[in-house]
């Protein structure tokens, strides 16, 4: 009796230490939160721990929060909440130099009008017109502003990488200056009559632009400037031995770079020639004095193809769309991406067209790290066969693996050494006598180079990473990939940064469904070898149909009574061959709508339960144990 006693008067006690704890939790800790999320996405990153430890002035941040008028939209409501809670973690971990405000502009209100002059976009919340505002500015003692219009909860995944991003300009606002050189249209351009924009940046270009000034220089550049902090190429194609020699002795002096070339770059915007209406335009890179002084070379002949991941791509047969695998489409994951370098380290998907085979003769005082590589079931394609494939899967039925990891992208470190032993002719005309030439000419770095060489600029295209949707008429960027990231971190990281590095790609991409995806390539490669028996017969039957003797009249072909049997009989082939193709179809879908309800089911009901029944299982234990000791 007395233990039936104990034990309630314990359970009651255990009731009422629980409600009081939540309600202190509540009141105390506001911002603490059990995170179980597979990339930790509510707890602040080491990168965000070691950029606030660096502030060296004070910063204030206003945020924007309607929380009334946005309180019948939970979506929002919730979204400025944890905004919120997660600054007041920015602020906590400061030392004192964040200060938050929180601001509730209220409809007409002069806080309404401070939203309003600072930049926030309005959010429409209803057809009478009502507005509210998500969205915060930051600024130094300089004056220098940072402005989130609209804090879209689409963006969540990415929200502390925009709140650190913000910390650290704030504090170094002095962007650092970055040489480009290309031949491809990834800058925006204007009408030079009106001033308005007509083509935008590559998004993976704006993404750049946050932290560093793009400077371009022309592509017939004789020299570098001192202020050039990294200088990029994208598609360096027939590049003067001048420019070469400009680019040589920028490394030569120490100077970082990352490199782009391609065999065959889909971006280019080349046009054959109409004069030579045969000849195909040169869509090709090369790395020329780089690739010799560095010992790496691309063969621009071939591009990689890799089964094992293809990206699925439709296309548009005479029996209607389908989708296949792609092979110079490649989805580089797991270990195509160098887990030990901070470029690639937090990086899960880079998604690379038609790009080259990088070869290394290794030279002396150089280090060579892989970064990009296809995996072990890639090959190598001829370049010409895949401009003249009518049919993405005929390159499938041709394809055959070397079992290599084909080189994509690779840094080099180390002391370069010039590929010109003297410069060029051309540059005597600056310099006053051959004594002076020569001693401005350098043969090896003082300091070790920095170097990244990528055999892919359409790594760079917008479709290959990159949705747009809409909130709050803004066109938001949502990515797959991550393949600006790999491009802001290459430059960060040739720079010196690796705290963002560590935020950047944390949690900011849609993962594949892998399973899914592997499914569909068994269904497809069971279509493909259907189609092609049927092909196979059909091509058969027409040879046999040609060599028939007989009459024709008015255009039709008279057969014998043995031939049109045989005829209908191929017909009849062809027609039940086509309904077990729609049967795996329909098979394929079954499975992937089966497969779809299990996730879906393990993910908001299965981990729940595990985690209440561990719970339970956890308190009979400790009961069992109580009453074994009395």
């Amino acid at each position: 009796m007395n233990r039936k006693l104990v034990s309630v008067t314990g359970l009651i006690l255990a009731t009422t230490m629980f409600l009081g704890m939540n309600i202190i939790s509540n009141e105390t800790l506001t911002s603490a939160r059990l995170d179980l999320t597979e990339n930790r996405l509510y707890t602040l990153a080491p990168g965000t721990y070691n950029i606030l430890s660096d502030i060296n002035e004070p910063l204030s941040i206003r945020l924007y929060f309607s929380s009334e008028q946005l309180a019948g939209l939970p979506q929002l409501a919730n979204y400025g909440k944890r905004v919120k809670d997660l600054l007041n973690e920015y602020v906590a971990n400061s030392n004192g130099k964040i200060k938050l405000y929180v601001i509730d502009p209220a409809p007409f209100s002069e806080a309404e009008d401070e939203a309003v002059g600072a930049g926030i976009r309005q959010l429409s919340l209803g057809a009478n017109g009502e507005v509210g505002y998500l969205g915060l500015v930051a600024t130094n003692t300089t004056d220098d502003r940072e402005v989130i219009e609209v804090l879209s909860p689409d963006q969540e995944n990415a929200l502390e990488y925009d709140l650190t991003k913000i910390i650290y300009k704030l504090n170094d606002p002095t962007k650092r200056i970055i040489g480009l050189i290309t031949d491809l249209p990834i800058l925006s351009e204007t009408d030079p009559q009106t001033g308005q924009v007509v083509k935008p940046d590559l998004t993976a270009i704006t993404f750049l632009k946050e932290f560093h000034e793009i400077k371009r220089l022309p592509v017939d550049t004789s020299s570098i400037d001192d202020e050039i902090d990294t200088l990029i190429l994208v598609h360096p194609k027939d590049l003067s031995v001048e420019t070469q020699y400009a680019i040589d002795q920028f490394l030569v002096k120490g100077g970082k770079a990352l490199v782009f070339v391609d065999p065959l770059a889909e971006q280019d915007p080349t046009q054959p020639n109409p004069e030579t209406p045969g000849v195909m335009p040169q869509l090709g890179s090369r790395l020329d004095a780089i690739g010799e002084a560095v010992g790496i070379n691309l063969d621009d002949s071939r591009v990689i193809g890799d089964p094992s991941s293809a990206v699925r791509v439709n296309f548009n047969t005479a029996r209607g769309p389908r989708e296949v695998d792609y092979l110079p489409w490649i989805q580089l994951q797991g270990e195509s991406l160098n887990k030990e370098d901070f470029t690639t380290n937090q990086l899960n998907t880079v998604n690379v067209g038609t790009a080259g085979s990088l070869e290394i003769d290794p030279k002396e005082n150089l280090t060579y790290t892989p970064l990009l590589t296809a995996s072990l079931s890639s090959g190598l394609i001829d370049k010409d066969s895949i401009i003249t494939a009518n049919d993405p899967s005929s390159l499938i039925d041709d394809f055959s693996s070397d079992e290599k990891n084909h080189l994509i992208a690779v840094r080099v470190t180390g002391n370069y050494t010039s590929s010109f032993s003297a410069p060029p002719s051309g540059e005597q005309k600056d310099v006053k006598s051959n004594h002076d030439l020569d001693k401005s000419h350098l043969l090896t770095s003082e300091y070790p180079t920095n170097l990244i060489l990528v055999s892919d600029t359409d790594i760079l295209a917008d479709r290959f990473w990159v949705r747009f949707s809409g909130f709050a008429g803004m066109r938001i960027p949502e990515a797959f990939a991550n393949n600006a990231d790999f491009l802001v971190n290459a430059v960060d990281n040739l720079g010196g940064n690796d705290d963002l590095i560590s935020l950047r790609s944390r949690g900011q991409y849609t993962r594949p469904f892998e399973v899914v995806l592997d499914i569909q390539r068994e269904a497809d490669e069971q279509f493909r070898d259907k189609e092609q028996a049927l092909q196979e017969k059909l091509k058969l039957a027409e040879e046999n149909l040609a060599r028939i003797q007989g009459q024709q009249i008015e255009g039709e072909l008279i057969l014998s009574a043995e031939q049109q049997i045989e005829v209908e009989k191929f017909r009849s082939e062809q027609i039940n061959t086509r309904k077990e193709l729609r049967a795996v179809q329909h098979e394929l879908q079954d499975n992937i709508d089966r497969l779809g309800s299990v996730l879906t089911f393990a993910n908001t009901a299965l981990v729940p339960l595990l985690i209440f029944l561990s719970l339970i299982v956890a308190n009979g234990l400790k009961h069992f144990r109580l009453r074994n000791k009395t």
